[in-house]
């Protein structure tokens, strides 16, 4: 135990001695959040931009009252009803400088929208049919037998920073486990400390178990300091349910981490090289598991892949029992996919491991 805690105690010194991991274990995936919840913090759905070529009945035959309720969702330029003027209108829409184009030709509305952007046509689409229908109501006199009320899954006070945290919380889990572990296993290495270690009356058990023990105080710090303040009023985190279950998630996320640095450091022969395959490693998985952004309309080959990335699993736990009021049944299984990974890795790289440079 003297040793264990002997060597914890040398660890942790030499971690905040070293500015530089002191910054990318903990300072730099804060920035992330920082910047990420400041940008979307008061995103929304902005105006879609429509051209009316010509007279357009529907739309200018809307009351004043529902033409106003429109003004935050529709900014609608009206052009004549020239053929060169309907491709002027086409034109915007190729280039992306209007959302749509609308006009009426044989009694019938038409609208020309891009494909390019899903949602922002999925907005315009859905408005000008809420039109036409209450166009066809006013024109029949008849009420509509069913009445439609839309609403979002969320909660009105739901924000960004709800879905942000998580990830970035995962990610930063994943660097510090990694870049921890393969940093310090090719250094120790080329220092020549592994083979005192070895030589000196001290049991593996008790290295492995100080380097697991500073790994973990340093995610429960990352952690500890990304809630509190993604938190604070400004950016407006709100924890549901059983947010504590994301403790012993990063428990067995910085195992499963820890095991690729081990990895990692076994293969790698100097810094240099452990920072280009940590790199190699960590970035691609970011970007693939969803952390930065959502993967709904990535390509199916992507959302495949992800499936067998550990951060993506490990980042959608933690969205699920920080911000979506989920328990055990959806972390337990997770967390034993993680330690399950760990243990196949750390096999792997025990395999490959070796005390001396040579």
């Amino acid at each position: 135990m003297r040793a264990f805690l002997n060597l914890s105690l040398a660890m942790a010194r030499g971690l905040a001695r070293d500015r530089a991991a002191v910054f990318f274990t903990l300072v730099f995936p804060l920035m992330f959040l920082m910047l990420f919840g400041a940008l979307f913090k008061d995103q929304g759905v902005g105006k879609s931009d429509i051209v009316q070529v010509g007279s357009v009945k529907v739309l200018d035959g809307m009351p004043d009252t529902e033409r106003a309720g429109l003004r935050d969702i529709l900014e609608i330029e009206k052009t004549d009803g020239s053929a060169a003027a309907r491709r002027e209108a086409l034109e915007k829409v190729r280039k992306g400088d209007a959302d749509a184009a609308v006009f009426q030709r044989d009694g019938k509305v038409e609208l020309r929208y891009s494909a390019a952007d899903q949602v922002r046509s999925g907005t315009v689409r859905g408005v000008l049919d809420s039109i036409v229908q209450q166009a066809n109501q006013r024109a029949t006199g008849q009420p509509p037998a069913f009445a439609l009320r839309t609403g979002t899954v969320e909660d009105e006070s739901t924000k960004p920073i709800q879905y942000l945290t998580p990830g970035l919380l995962g990610w930063a889990v994943a660097m510090g486990g990694v870049f921890g572990s393969a940093f310090n296993l090719v250094s120790w290495r080329r220092k020549r400390i592994l083979r005192r270690l070895w030589l000196a009356p001290i049991s593996a058990r008790s290295v492995v178990g100080a380097r697991i023990g500073v790994n973990l105080m340093t995610a429960f710090a990352q952690t500890a300091i990304f809630l509190a303040v993604a938190s604070l009023p400004y950016y407006g985190l709100k924890l549901t349910g059983d947010w504590w279950l994301c403790l012993p998630l990063v428990v067995c996320g910085t195992l499963a981490f820890m095991s690729i640095g081990l990895l990692v450091g076994s293969f790698a022969k100097t810094e240099e090289a452990a920072n280009g395959l940590a790199q190699l490693v960590i970035l691609p998985m970011a970007f693939l598991s969803g952390t930065f952004f959502p993967l709904d309309n990535a390509p199916g080959w992507i959302r495949t892949v992800s499936e067998f990335l550990p951060l993506k699993h490990l980042a959608s736990a933690m969205q699920d029992v920080l911000t979506r009021g989920e328990s055990w049944g959806t972390a337990l299984p997770v967390m034993g996919g993680l330690l399950l990974f760990a243990a196949v890795l750390t096999a792997i790289a025990a395999r490959v491991f070796r005390w001396d440079a040579a």
